[in-house]
């Protein structure tokens, strides 16, 4: 099936729809807005960003292909710190997606996802614009995160198994 092509002066309408589904939980719809816009303006960085946004919020549905789809996007940005930044938005995103699915050790995995992005905002935090705390804040949610869900391993002692 052919798509049809948005004309480049809809390109802002379609952004703000875009946003605006986004905020409706309609990532899918807010998905397809973003690559439409980006078949006119392949670099078009807000689509990009809304492009990655979307994606992400799509993790808790499909996390293998998503994280795989999301991260071909941050190379497209053009700007180093939000090529961090993001980057550090879908490790989070897929630690609480795998929080979502609650499977067994979800919690590890997630804990680790985690750490993974708070790496990411501390690389973005140093080069961050003037006045941005974004990455600051983001850190510190993940921080929050893994004092919930992170567990202090048990230890047990061994026991053998009783003999007939």
């Amino acid at each position: 099936m052919h798509l049809k092509p948005i004309t480049p002066e809809g390109i802002p309408a379609a952004l703000q729809k875009a946003e605006r589904y986004r905020l409706l939980n309609d990532s899918s719809a807010a998905e397809s807005i973003c690559l439409d816009v980006l078949e006119i303006e392949p670099l078009n960085q807000t689509a990009l960003v809304f492009l990655l946004l979307s994606i992400t919020d799509q993790f808790a549905e499909e996390l293998a292909d998503g994280v795989g789809r999301a991260r071909e996007v941050l190379p497209r940005l053009s700007d180093e710190y939000e090529r961090t930044y993001y980057a550090g938005i879908i490790a989070e995103r897929r630690a609480r997606a795998q929080l979502h699915w609650g499977t067994l050790g979800a919690a590890e995995v997630a804990s680790n996802g985690f750490k993974e992005a708070m790496h990411w905002y501390e690389k973005a935090e140093h080069m961050r614009p003037p006045g941005n705390d974004e990455a600051i804040l983001r850190w510190n949610t993940c921080a929050r995160m893994l004092g919930r869900h992170e567990r202090a391993p048990v230890e047990r002692e061994y026991e053998p198994a009783l003999e007939d």
